[in-house]
């Protein structure tokens, strides 16, 4: 159990947390291209585009989170 507690807290948490971060800059960089090109509809279409996966790897990085804490806790490590 020590040996799956320090890989999560070493290797999984960190990862997880890096991939968030990417996925708040990407909606984040979808709502300033959505702010600069609202004169151009294809501009808006990818800002939209990148917002939307943003969103859901912020989603999917929050269920991740949610998985390994579950995950841990059942076969007990810290």
């Amino acid at each position: 159990m020590e040996l799956l507690s320090k890989i999560i807290s070493v290797i999984v948490m960190p990862v997880i947390g890096l991939m968030f971060a990417l996925a708040l800059v990407a909606f984040l960089w979808g709502a300033f291209e959505f702010m600069q090109g609202s004169a151009n509809e294809q501009n808006v279409k990818n800002a939209r585009d990148k917002m939307l996966w943003g969103v859901l790897g912020l989603f999917i990085m929050a269920a991740a989170t949610g998985i390994v804490n579950v995950i841990c806790k059942t076969v007990g490590c810290n």
